[in-house]
């Protein structure tokens, strides 16, 4: 992301000029200049701006004209407005009809009072920004979905899932999901949040485990600007992003336990401690978890908090393996092709004996992902008429390739073997710390721990 774009408006080069100088000395913005209101129209409709700094008084077009055509055409970027000395009835004015703020010019705190009202109008800018992309993908999702079940599958496994939460989706209780990756615990989670009275609320998703430990705690509870080096404003954290809505924790099991404590409080309290902040914030969500790890174990294993598991587990989803559920191929497999037919304009109308037999044989060790990469490969590669056998190019359980193993003989140590054994699995998996975790059967964060351990500075990526 490039720096914040601010556009300044001023007739009087001079006074554009010194405004222009002091906000690009601080080498935080991006500057464009523009001589009116008119010529300032002009730029918006190509450039992106955080903020406007504008004169009122200038030929052609004034700032309070500027302003109002902004206005008309709904643009939300927060309008800063440069006075004249004692000018209040025309501050007064410009507030009135949407200005973000009005600063004097000439007076001695010129520069300071600029920069400060700058700082605050970006970050109100990225919020709202923010908050409209939340409510643009929600609308989308909340569309999609028709306030309906979605998640495909006829199996009485899955018809008993689906019976129990259209009975609680509109209740506040929190839902986990367990069950294999790739099992669809996303859909279910999102086909909750559409079946409750939160639909018309933000869906907010956090991958507990893409996230590194030091900024966890920062993207959920959300920080003050300066409570740490590096925070340079104020964020909101994900809990008060879906606030009136559901939030999604997915593989909570990576969470540390510093965190989990925390996350305990805001489930028994309804607020979250913002780093930095003076006061608890209130929020009202619908939290669901997801996981492809055993909690009970976990716990046992102290990685997870007993108190926390049982605050969680109120409501339990256990998805089964696609190869415990074999009923509900016909339907995936006739969506998946619906799906990459309509994305790719392709007519693959059918499937043919042998590529359902062998479907049908297959495990699936990375369940409905797996069938969907394999049926999106398998129609680009027919593009038209009956899905063949070989077009599948069905592959065998992941499991450690024999060549990664070539350098592990005996007389090392334990842990030069495990160092070797991470980094041989690390190249073999391209670098993808998510696909290495589980081919080796160890958590993300247990990876990104050993890689630190090694001084590896790839561990926080």
């Amino acid at each position: 992301m490039g720096k914040p774009k601010i556009l300044v408006v001023d007739d009087d080069k001079h006074m554009r000029g010194s405004v222009v100088e002091f906000l690009e000395y601080s080498e935080r913005y991006e500057i464009f200049e523009a001589i009116n209101g008119q010529n300032a129209l002009e730029i918006i409709e190509r450039e992106k701006f955080s903020a406007i700094v504008s004169d009122i008084k200038m030929p052609v077009m004034d700032g309070l004209q500027l302003l109002d055509n902004l206005v008309k055409q709904g643009c939300a970027i927060p309008f800063i407005v440069m006075t004249a000395f004692g000018d209040v009835k025309t501050a007064v004015d410009a507030m009135s009809v949407g200005a973000y703020y009005f600063i004097e010019k000439g007076s001695d705190s010129f520069t300071d009072r600029l920069e400060a009202i700058l700082i605050r109008a970006v970050e109100k800018n990225d919020l709202v920004k923010e908050n409209t992309r939340l409510t643009t993908e929600n609308a989308t999702l909340k569309s999609a979905l028709k306030g309906k079940w979605q998640y495909i599958g006829k199996s009485s496994q899955i018809k008993e899932i689906q019976k129990t939460i259209e009975t609680i989706a509109s209740s506040k209780s929190t839902i986990l999901v367990t069950g294999e990756s790739g099992t669809g615990k996303e859909m279910i989670a999102k086909s909750i949040h559409a079946m409750s009275n939160r639909a018309g609320g933000p869906f907010v998703k956090v991958n507990c485990a893409a996230l590194p430990e030091s900024l966890i705690e920062s993207e959920l509870f959300g920080h003050e600007k300066g409570a740490f080096t590096g925070a340079l404003k104020t964020r909101l954290g994900k809990f008060e992003l879906a606030n009136g809505g559901t939030l999604l924790l997915d593989e909570i099991g990576e969470m540390p336990l510093g965190v989990q404590s925390k996350l305990l409080r805001v489930l028994q309290e309804r607020e979250v401690d913002k780093i930095g902040g003076d006061a608890p914030v209130s929020v009202d969500i619908r939290l669901i978890v997801t996981t492809n790890r055993d909690l009970q174990k976990e716990v046992q294993n102290g990685t997870f908090r007993e108190d926390l598991y049982y605050r969680l587990n109120v409501f339990h989803f256990e998805l089964p393996p696609l190869r415990e559920r074999k009923d509900d191929l016909p339907d995936l497999i006739t969506h998946f092709i619906g799906k990459y037919n309509e994305e790719n304009g392709f007519d693959v109308s059918s499937v043919s004996a042998g590529a359902s037999e062998a479907l049908k044989k297959y495990d699936f060790p990375g369940n409905i992902r797996e069938l969907e990469n394999i049926i999106e490969r398998a129609v680009v590669l027919t593009a038209n008429g009956e899905l063949s056998e070989s077009s599948l190019r069905l592959g065998k359980a992941r499991e450690i390739p024999v060549e990664i193993q070539k350098g592990l003989t005996a007389g090392k140590t334990v842990a030069q073997v495990e160092k070797e054994l991470i980094y041989a699995t690390l190249e073999h998996c391209n670098n993808n710390k998510t696909q290495a975790a589980e081919m080796m059967d160890i958590s993300v964060r247990t990876l990104r721990n050993k890689l630190k351990e090694y001084g590896d500075i790839s561990a926080e990526e």
